[in-house]
């Protein structure tokens, strides 16, 4: 029996080890600092915040598949197929080249790029056509987006061992710079943590939405199956032993995620940084508190260790994405195909700044986020005595419906005027009606009430397997 627990530890250990390396990108580094900034002396109650969401509810995401089955994807059965296959689908796009990818390009042009080499000029180049030359200027960010995005595809096309090296090494490394930057940040701190505005209430909804943007919640669920395939590889087949590996190796991921994350915040709100002409970047943020705590070279070791761990997360998801829609089209547009569109588009969106990235990124995770979280939730509390799909169905339909007029209030800033007044009122309404706004969590209490009333309607409906 000691045998057997030693042997859970185990593989809990590597399990967690490997958990926290998928949640761990290199671009959630830039969130922590901000939220401690903004923050200031309230920055616990951001971590609280940012607790939920970028650490418990992608544990709990994986939890949740390995209740179920193997794949997210096999949630088909006791909701619906199809419902699952459509999220499965908006999910891969948006942890793929429409969000996460562009911002793995962005990232490291601006923390790997920019400080180390900050006179670069633009690329220039002509061509004479019949007698006339053209002079073509390309901007440095897309030149350097064009390199990035262009080794990150070669590799994953041929899926060279250079990443598995790579990427063996930079995770250690990064992890020793991380926490040699958050031990001595923390025993010398830059200045005492600032007086906000924002209340205890307000610093929790920052954390709480910036979590958000680290994706892990939608990326949970679809890297869940590479954590259950390795947990039955170990010999673990039950589904009970499987759950209990998982929760091992979760409590391992959730300390050294909230470790990380807790102390960035506490750097953030301990920088004393004022931005440059008053405009705060995260990424500026993070090269300040590098650079006052471990020097020009510690600054540098963060800046190559950060863009490489942003390449190998590119090929990853490169690799991930033109699986996807190869097996999605049934093989009838191939996997080099789905690997250059998808470079492509990541291209194009990766010009813009990461501040430019996470701020069109909002409004579609402030709508896409909660459906994920919903249905992570009602399986997690009630798969056991609900397995019939129209609780489930209407409860993802009510917090779709709740998100959108969250959004909708969020978005009436950039609405024409006109469109903005008619909205307006009854936008805010709604909102104020809806209990647990203050915390973000305005679809949880509407969601729950329909979960459970169409489960007690339909309890005597025999439950429903989908093909």
């Amino acid at each position: 029996m000691r045998g057997l627990k030693l042997n859970q530890w185990l593989t809990a250990l590597t399990v967690g080890f490997a958990l926290f390396a998928m949640f761990f990108g290199a671009g959630n580094l830039i969130l922590p600092p901000f939220i401690g900034l903004n923050t200031g002396s309230h920055w616990y109650w951001a971590l609280a915040g940012f607790f939920i969401t970028a650490i418990i509810a992608p544990f709990l995401g994986v939890l949740m598949v390995a209740r179920v089955g193997k794949h997210f994807t096999d949630l088909g059965w006791l909701i619906h197929p199809k419902l699952i296959s459509a999220l499965t689908f908006v999910i891969i796009l948006f942890i793929g080249p429409l969000l996460a990818l562009p911002r793995t390009g962005a990232t490291t042009y601006e923390i790997g790029i920019q400080p180390l080499l900050p006179n670069l000029s633009p690329l220039c180049f002509s061509i004479s056509f019949f007698k006339v030359a053209l002079v073509l200027s390309i901007s440095k960010s897309l030149c350097f987006s064009i390199f990035f995005f262009g080794v990150a595809l070669v590799l994953s096309i041929s899926k060279s061992r250079i990443v598995d090296v790579i990427g063996k090494f930079l995770t250690p490394f990064l992890l020793i710079v991380l926490i040699l930057l958050i031990f001595l940040g923390v025993v010398y701190p830059e200045a005492e943590a600032m007086p906000t505005n924002l209340g205890a209430s307000q610093s929790f909804v920052l954390g709480f939405t910036e979590g958000y943007q680290t994706m892990d919640v939608m990326a949970s669920v679809i890297f869940a199956g590479i954590i259950i395939a390795a947990i039955v590889n170990k010999g673990y087949n039950e589904p009970s032993e499987c759950t209990r590996v998982t929760i091992m190796g979760g409590v391992v991921s959730t300390l050294c995620l909230l470790f990380i994350y807790g102390g960035l915040i506490y750097l953030g709100a301990h920088s004393g940084y004022e931005g440059k002409e008053g405009v705060i970047l995260r990424t500026d943020l993070l090269l300040y508190i590098s650079h006052n705590t471990l020097g020009k070279w510690g600054t540098i070791g963060v800046a190559l260790a950060i863009g490489l761990a942003c390449l190998t997360t590119a090929i990853a998801l490169i690799s991930s994405v033109s699986s996807f829609f190869e097996g999605l089209t049934r093989g009838r547009v191939s996997y080099k195909v789905w690997a250059v569109i998808t470079t492509v588009v990541s291209i194009v969106i990766s010009v813009n700044s990461v501040d430019s990235i996470i701020a069109y990124a909002v409004y579609i995770l402030l709508f896409v986020y909660p459906i994920v979280f919903t249905i992570i939730l009602y399986v997690l509390v009630f798969g056991k005595w609900v397995q019939r799909p129209a609780p489930y169905v209407t409860a993802v339909v009510v917090t779709a419906i709740v998100s959108a007029i969250d959004v909708a209030g969020i978005a009436l800033l950039d609405m024409p005027w006109w469109l903005a007044y008619m909205l307006r009122d009854w936008i805010f309404v709604v909102k104020q009606w809806l209990p647990l706004g203050s915390f973000k969590l305005e679809w949880l209490l509407p969601s729950l009430v329909a979960f459970v009333v169409v489960a007690v309607v339909t309890r005597s409906s025999p439950a429903k397997r989908h093909a």
